[in-house]
């Protein structure tokens, strides 16, 4: 595309009122160019824009003969291409989507049973094969039996009048974004037109994106970063992306990193564990002849990003061509759309060294030395375009100084219009005035962080802030260090939190261990591998002598294990862990997006119903 193509299409695209006038450009300007391409272990599947656009207004037919504009239309469906094509229909039609994810067989529906009592949607748009499979559980589910289903993957081509259907609605919300419910229940963050229109802006010039530009995304398309960042971003930018399901990924992560390299993409990317996992996963011997030199954008939206975790990941893939320079740690969350802080596209991540005895007194104070005694953080870049950041004291809803750390408030047109039929959290969460300036209203990210030289540093969470003795510790720095304490536990598979008893917190330290250990699940936990606790948990089994020299040994690592865990948090946080519980690998509760949930964890510890291998408590 010339330079003069390229600048009408950025006029184009700041003229535009709403996701359905983006789509429409790109199928009028752009039409038999492939927008997405979806991988199916070896099959592959392609969709241009005017097919988009065809499939779109041929489901948004049948949407309007069924429900009113301003309805609620359920989107359950695995990952792939009808997906995209539903949640095009319900815009067209003027009906906000609700997407979700389609739960696995023999798992709870109790997030998707709460999405549906909060957004009460009057249809359920699916595909033939999934209503099968779901049919042997509707009967379970009155709410979704309920609901008038529509299959959308053998639909007839029908077009509608659509300029006079969004001139007849007036609506401006596009769909509720479900937060991932990792701090809380699940919120339907109501998200309109305009707020997809300026994120997507901010995301295409802060990834410094063309038509010439190259997308890879494995993340579900039903959450805010794979739906917004992996989805509607290409399709703002004018450029293909190859789409793949997460299950793919996390079956084999080398996946992820091949169609990088077969599709020689420019921008891809996932939270801290998906680095992580191809560097512990993937084997010398598959990387073969992978080529990452293509890859400009690797975008880290995690919070807090880990500086050791963009080092290992450029130790071990380097060789194949990957930059350290390409990693792009930003900064987001549903409640601003999508992104709310980033950096350069050309500049090398920012990672300085802290005080980390100051950080627990919720001061910032420059390290002069990485040792025990410094933290290393990650910057998530600087305020964008229409945007503003504040750092407030949580309590006193005042403005921190530059060496405070506070929680992080935000304004500007990204900020999305408030929690769906929630009026009481709408209130507190999205409409917050500083009380010394009457400054305002500011959305409450609820997460802790601080600016120095223009740069955000993200500390961590105010509800999973951990308080003992007066002082502050973040859960994910303990996790990070129970982790790394022996090779036998699994990485972004901990939860660290704290109790009360007797009127004092107490350190509780959740961890998975590896498949051998949770092998013998049964087993220790017959043998009683728990030891007395106080009080409300002398309940739990008490300690007996194995019965036979297998289980002896298996005991004996066991132990080990919790003391390594026990030696690395005492040392590096002064800290001695009430409760160390080893669990079965996989049974951490964790979002939908991979992010362990450390509430529902705790409800689980205080409820004895954890998958307990072996267990540890201070007597």
């Amino acid at each position: 595309m010339s330079i003069t193509a390229i600048k009408s299409d950025s006029l184009s695209l700041n003229q535009l009122g709403n996701l359905v006038e983006l789509l429409k450009f790109r199928a009028s300007h752009q039409a038999n160019q492939v927008a997405y391409t979806f991988l199916n272990n070896e099959q592959t599947e392609n969709l241009t824009y005017r097919e988009l656009d065809q499939q779109a207004q041929a489901i948004a037919a049948q949407l309007v003969l069924k429900v009113l504009p301003g309805d609620r239309a359920l989107l359950l469906y695995q990952p792939g291409l009808e997906y995209i094509a539903a949640f095009f229909g319900c815009l067209y039609a003027g009906i906000i989507a609700v997407p979700a994810y389609v739960p696995r067989p023999n798992r709870s529906m109790e997030r998707l049973e709460s999405i549906l009592i909060d957004s009460q949607p009057k249809v359920a748009l699916t595909t033939t094969s999934t209503l099968t499979n779901l049919d042997g559980r509707l009967e379970q589910f009155p709410t979704l039996r309920t609901l008038k289903w529509i299959t959308t993957d053998h639909i007839e081509d029908r077009s509608i009048n659509i300029d006079q259907k969004l001139a007849e609605t007036k609506h401006e919300l596009a769909f509720l974004q479900y937060t991932s419910g990792s701090t809380s229940a699940p919120k339907g963050v109501t998200i309109s037109h305009q707020n997809l229109l300026h994120n997507l802006k901010l995301i295409h010039h802060c990834f410094g994106h063309t038509t010439h530009s190259k997308g890879v995304i494995w993340l579900p398309p039903y959450h805010d970063m794979g739906l917004i960042g992996g989805i509607l971003a290409p399709l703002y930018g004018g450029f293909p992306v190859v789409l793949m399901s997460p299950f793919l990924f996390l079956q084999r992560p080398i996946r992820w990193l091949r169609a990088i390299s077969q599709h020689q993409a420019t921008t891809s990317g996932g939270p801290n564990f998906a680095y992580d996992l191809c560097v512990q996963k993937i084997k010398t011997e598959d990387l073969g002849d992978l080529d990452l030199s293509s890859w400009e954008v690797a975008f880290n939206g995690a919070e807090p990003i880990r500086s050791d975790c963009m080092r290992r990941f450029t130790e071990k893939f380097a060789p194949y061509g990957f930059r350290h320079e390409s990693f792009y740690p930003c900064y987001g969350m549903a409640e601003a759309t999508l992104i709310i802080s980033g950096g350069s596209k050309l500049a090398a991540p920012v990672i300085k060294a802290f005080d980390r005895i100051s950080l627990e007194q919720n001061q910032v104070k420059r390290a002069i030395n990485c040792n025990s005694e410094s933290q290393e953080l990650v910057g998530c870049g600087q305020t964008l375009s229409k945007q503003e950041i504040v750092i407030v004291h949580p309590n006193k809803l005042t403005q921190c100084d530059n060496s405070e750390v506070g929680e992080i408030w935000v304004q500007g047109s990204s900020v999305a219009q408030g929690y769906w039929n929630q009026t009481e959290n709408t209130q507190e969460t999205f409409n917050a005035y500083l009380i010394n300036s009457g400054k305002g209203p500011y959305l409450r990210t609820g997460d802790l962080g601080f600016i120095q030289d223009g740069e955000l540093f993200v500390t961590g969470r105010l509800k999973d802030i951990i308080i003992i003795r007066g002082s502050n510790y973040y859960p994910q720095d303990i996790e990070r260090t129970v982790e790394q304490s022996h090779s036998s536990l699994c990485s972004n598979a901990s939860a660290v939190f704290s109790i009360e008893l007797e009127n004092e917190e107490r350190l509780v330290i959740v961890a998975e261990v590896e498949r051998r250990y949770s092998r013998n699940f049964k087993q220790a936990v017959n043998q009683g591998a728990h030891e007395k606790c106080e009080q409300d948990f002398s309940s739990l089994q008490k300690n007996t002598a194995p019965s036979d020299e297998q289980s002896k040994d298996l005991l004996t690592v066991l132990n080990q294990l919790v003391g390594d865990i026990r030696e690395a948090v005492t040392q590096q946080y002064n800290l001695q862990p009430y409760a160390i519980a080893l669990i079965q690998v996989g049974s951490i509760p964790k979002t939908s997006s991979g992010k362990v949930q450390r509430y529902a964890c705790k409800s689980a510890f205080l409820a004895k119903t954890l998958n307990i291998v072996h267990m540890y408590c201070l007597v």
